[in-house]
């Protein structure tokens, strides 16, 4: 994605989920928008700018719902192993390490991890093995946290994208498409049913969606500019995917810079240049979550 940031993906081909870690060589300021009506975060609360922390260690974006989130547990102990986090003695770390989840548990894939008496969750082996494949040129397609997702009547993805700013620096997309609307390739039409091809399966297949995601910029950003940094990214997901932000979906974006400059105040319109590239950004990671895979067989 961005020099300084490294990408790791890992799956379960029979559970049919996964685990993507985002992990920067330094501690990033970050921010978070959550769209979605049914979400499913951890540590979020941490980014807002009335927060003690300034800066966190990493982002966790995983299948499996609620039991996903056991993955942000395993790469934290990880993380503060390899002494990177807060140092709370000589020996004792704790990283800042938020979370977002999706919702693949209907996906036809062996889920005996959430039932009485069944197999032992995959998701810590997972959050191992993502962190041990962390890389700087990451795979897209079905992957990581998007191995088992489903974008409408398509199969899901992981996407990127990239663009440079007129002044310079950068920005980047990473997003994990499992949406409830339908990934729209070119512009939606102006009348016509809303496409709902996810109730054609089960209810429960249908209520179970998200994209979660990250923009990342070598722009120096305070606490409350990345905060606004997510929210307009979340932009290029309503141009790329119909209907979005359902009660369903359980959309959040979060945004982070790598910058290791901590600007009292960013410039209001360059944060409304980095706003706009990001959204752009989101809509093309979108469409190439679905057509990666496709396209690559």
């Amino acid at each position: 994605m961005l020099p300084d940031l490294k990408v790791g993906h890992a799956h379960c081909p029979v559970a049919r989920t996964g685990v993507t870690l985002l992990l920067p060589d330094r501690p990033v300021v970050m921010g978070c928008d959550v769209r979605g009506g049914g979400p499913g975060t951890r540590e979020t609360d941490a980014l807002e700018p009335s927060t003690l922390v300034e800066r966190v260690h990493g982002l966790v974006l995983a299948g499996g719902s609620v039991f996903g989130l056991e993955a942000a547990s395993e790469t934290a102990l990880l993380l503060a192993r390899d002494g990177i986090g807060l140092p709370v003695t000589d020996e004792v770390f704790v990283p800042v390490l938020p979370s977002a989840i999706l919702f693949d548990l209907a996906n036809g894939g062996d889920k005996s991890f959430a039932q009485a008496g069944g197999a032992v969750s995959p998701y810590p082996r997972l959050a191992r093995e993502a962190y041990a494949a962390v890389t700087a040129k990451p795979a897209e397609g079905l992957v990581g946290a998007a191995f088992g997702a489903r974008a409408g009547s398509r199969a899901g993805g992981i996407g990127m994208a990239r663009a440079q700013l007129d002044g310079g620096g950068t920005v980047a997309a990473l997003i994990a498409v499992n949406c409830f609307g339908e990934v729209q390739m070119g512009e939606p039409p102006v009348s016509g049913p809303v496409p709902m091809p996810k109730l054609r399966g089960s209810s429960v297949y249908g209520e179970g969606s998200t994209c979660i995601g990250a923009v990342v910029t070598d722009v120096p950003l305070t606490r409350p500019a990345a905060k606004r940094l997510a929210m307009m990214a979340h932009d290029g997901l309503a141009r790329a995917i119909r209907p979005i932000h359902t009660p369903f979906d359980g959309d959040a974006l979060f945004a982070m810079s790598l910058s290791d400059d901590s600007p009292a105040r960013v410039d209001p319109l360059l944060l409304a240049e980095l706003g706009t590239r990001a959204a752009d950004c989101m809509a093309i990671a979108v469409r190439r979550a679905v057509s990666a895979h496709r396209d690559a067989g």
